[in-house]
């Protein structure tokens, strides 16, 4: 049986290093799918397991309970090509190129290797226009964000957003959805002087800086927002709610401080925490917006899949404006 590899932490413990690991390539099983993984990348996700907090935690009961055995591989995004398919997949075949997520609690393995199994409905067909390595750049993200505009309130045409750090990975595509897809109104984006002209270039009719004031204080000029999506953290989940119009709604990327989700469970109940879950669907509509070129991706940098602690390390610096890549081949 042909061997797969793996960067893999041994253990739990705080401060484990990810490390090359040889696995058995398994078969996919009846509604699964095994990929050979030509692109992945860096989530914020990622690193933040390996440290203290809700997300390790999590993480860790996941694995205990429902998480594969063995090496604890991280990484959700990877783009590449079907290897095999199980017994009743039916709209996948060998050769095909696609791009989705792992998910540990179905018992799979992160997507930081050089193959991937996944279920069927993980996944999504790639168009021939979208490289791997854009694929591979735009799952957790692109999903997140096109969940953030059409999900939660739905944004349509002549509504009015607001994008709170709209220079970052998700931002960024919540900007583009929002404006190009979704014909959102005024699309008003929170960053820092340096990165203005990247947001206006993006769709944003607004840009904020945050380093010369309150920048909640000065978007109540271009509001009230049907929806304020906070892709920063960091801002106060009221102060935000303050600044929607009746029906508006409050987003809260990747939420997983205890402050923050305390604000999901307590009235009025206008503000959601999300983190992108990859289902066909969703992936299928970023797919098609890539594809079509309404959607633009941002690579900062493509690394070698053995250089993913530099790759964490630059990640958690914040001041990334785009994805970092992993090549496992």
């Amino acid at each position: 049986m042909r061997r797969m590899y793996a960067m893999a932490m041994r253990s739990w413990t705080k401060g484990a290093e990810l490390e090359r690991v040889e696995l058995p390539t398994p078969e996919p099983r009846a509604r699964e799918v095994r990929v050979a993984v030509h692109a992945a990348s860096v989530n914020p996700v990622d690193w933040k397991m390996r440290q203290g907090g809700p997300l390790r935690l999590a993480a860790r009961a996941i694995r205990t309970f429902r998480g594969p055995r063995g090496p604890i591989v991280l990484g959700v995004d990877f783009a590449g090509v079907v290897e095999a398919v199980g017994a009743k997949v039916k709209n996948l075949t060998a050769g095909q190129r696609v791009y989705g997520g792992t998910n540990f609690s179905r018992g799979q393995h992160g997507s930081y290797a050089d193959t991937v199994v996944v279920h069927a409905d993980q996944v999504c067909a790639l168009p021939d226009a979208v490289p791997f390595e854009t694929a591979g750049a735009m799952v957790v993200t692109g999903v997140t964000a096109w969940m953030s505009v059409s999900e939660f309130r739905p944004i349509e045409k002549g509504r009015r957003v607001l994008v709170l750090g709209a220079a970052g990975g998700v931002g960024q595509l919540v900007v583009q959805l929002a404006k190009r897809t979704r014909g959102a109104d005024l699309v008003a984006g929170v960053c820092s002087a340096r990165n203005a002209d990247l947001v206006r270039g993006l769709g944003a009719d607004e840009v904020i800086d945050y380093t010369t004031g309150d920048a909640l204080e000065r978007a109540q000029a271009h509001g009230p927002f049907d929806v304020v999506v906070d892709c920063a953290g960091g801002y106060k989940a009221s102060r935000c709610r303050g600044l929607l119009a009746p029906g508006g709604r409050h987003v809260m990327v990747a939420g997983d401080s205890p402050a923050a989700m305390a604000q999901v469970v307590v009235p009025p109940f206008r503000s959601r925490a999300i983190l992108g879950k990859p289902t066909h669907g969703r992936l299928k509509a970023v797919a098609d917006a890539v594809a079509a070129g309404q959607v633009q991706v941002a690579i900062a940098e493509r690394v070698p899949l053995a250089d993913v602690e530099a790759a964490h390390a630059k990640s958690k610096t914040g001041r990334m404006t785009g994805k970092i890549v992993l090549l496992p081949r």
